[in-house]
């Protein structure tokens, strides 16, 4: 008996064990048999019911594994061994990637069976298409780990604030390029060393593509946005930028000004529009998401009734991850009502209308290089005027070597259409030697 939700829930519910196929026993799966065994008796208290791990699914049957997760668990390469087990009640995909979770996520669902998963790309890129299966045979799809780790962003969104509508979300998804942004920053590393030091902590992965370019905050914001506004924004519409190309003197810069540079995801509404993204920010210095350094996960987010709340914590790791994991179990074991997996009746939610990113709305900063000589500044001027770009300060740093020299331009709110026009048009003068550094201002 499974705890899905096609009949016989009373028996279900009477159940004194739940038992968990685990598929993948990496760094989370670990974390979580630890605080299973751990907090066994603290886990009853809470459901009524032992949790145990029966069978686990790993690549290498032959490695030698000095942590067994209960006295139960038996290993397996295969995973039918976990799916054809009538005895397992949820199962729990840690593996990570999209081809082998996919078909072991759908299997288990069309056999009725729950699952928990923090596979945050899978969800972005197949989501609906996963929570319409959940819900066609009444099993559960949860996936509070997928988002900020620790952190309870999911079941916040889904529960706790249920009653709002969320007008913002504004968050620092991803801990390795926080880490590699706050060394930068602190300490004055360049991009390169920030990123190596990131990997010797074991902060970044031998190819950090994914952290760096954006993708991994994006799978997640993709997630969030379903969960806050109940649509779906398609993962490839999402506007993507990373920090590789982040230089330690637009980091100085900015803080001569009073700014921080963070990697940022957000989704704002506005008259039925979303407008969202994932892109490097200038945050002023003072603001409440400039202030969360190293490999950590902030969240803040604003509701229409309850107003800004903002969440805080690790945003990966084998225990704080684990632990998100085990809320899901934990709620898959206690409810008598059917899952909530989207927080919305509707399994397949409505395509969301998106705001055509240039026409979004910032103030911004622009670093420029360029020769120093007499007309460039006004060049640079006369060229923002007549695109609608109003400056509110203008620097110009010297160069005691000679030749190029930094102008720093912070102006007013203009549309992304303008900016992206007056650069195309000042990266074409020949007294620029070097490609304008632009980033958006969040205040």
């Amino acid at each position: 008996m499974n705890l899905g939700y096609k009949g016989g829930r009373r028996e279900q519910m009477e159940k004194e064990i739940i038992r968990i196929g685990l598929a993948g026993f990496g760094t989370v799966g670990t974390g979580l048999a630890r605080i299973i065994l751990e907090n066994q008796d603290w886990i009853k208290r809470r459901v009524g019911k032992k949790l145990l791990i029966s069978r686990v699914l790993v690549r290498d049957l032959n490695k030698v594994r000095t942590f067994i997760p209960g006295p139960e668990a038996r290993f397996t390469d295969n995973p039918d061994d976990l799916l054809s087990d009538p005895d397992i009640d949820i199962i729990v995909e840690l593996i990570g990637g999209i081809e082998v979770p996919y078909t072991i996520i759908t299997k288990a669902l069309k056999q009725g069976k729950s699952v928990v998963t923090a596979n945050k790309a899978l969800l972005a890129l197949k989501g609906n298409e996963l929570f319409e299966l959940a819900a066609q045979n009444k099993a559960g799809l949860y996936y509070e780990a997928s988002v900020a780790g620790g952190v309870p962003i999911v079941q916040t969104l889904k529960e706790s604030l249920a009653g709002n509508k969320i007008k913002s979300i504004t968050g620092i998804l991803n801990g390795t390029a926080n880490f590699i942004l706050s060394e930068m920053t602190l300490k004055g590393l360049n991009f390169e060393d920030a990123l190596a030091r990131a990997q010797e902590k074991g902060y970044a992965e031998a190819d950090p593509t994914l952290d760096i370019e954006g993708l991994d905050a994006a799978h997640k914001l993709t997630i969030l946005i379903r969960l806050a506004h109940g649509q779906d924004y398609p993962f490839d519409s999402l506007p993507i930028e990373g920090i590789s190309k982040v230089q330690a003197i637009d980091i100085s810069l900015a803080g001569e000004f009073g700014y921080t540079l963070k990697l940022i995801a957000r989704v704002k509404e506005k008259s039925g529009y979303l407008q969202a993204g994932v892109f490097p920010v200038l945050l002023p210095e003072d603001h409440i998401l400039a202030k969360v350094d190293g490999p950590f996960n902030s969240i803040l987010l604003y509701g229409n009734a309850v107003g800004p709340i903002m969440l805080y914590g690790q945003g990966a790791g084998e225990l704080p991850t684990g632990s998100a994991v085990l809320a899901d179990i934990m709620a898959l074991a206690r409810d008598n009502s059917e899952p909530n997996n989207t927080g919305f009746l509707e399994p397949c939610l409505p395509r969301a209308r998106i705001l055509d990113p240039e026409l979004t709305v910032y103030e911004h900063y622009f670093r420029f290089t360029v020769l120093d000589r007499p007309g460039v500044l006004s060049a640079l001027s006369g060229v923002m005027g007549e695109y609608n770009i109003s400056i509110a300060q203008a620097v110009q740093k010297t160069n005691p070597a000679g030749g190029s020299v930094p102008v720093v331009f912070l102006t007013h709110k203009a549309q992304l259409k303008d900016v992206y026009a007056a650069l195309k048009e000042i990266n074409s003068f020949s007294f620029v030697t070097a490609p304008t550094v632009h980033y958006r201002i969040l205040t």
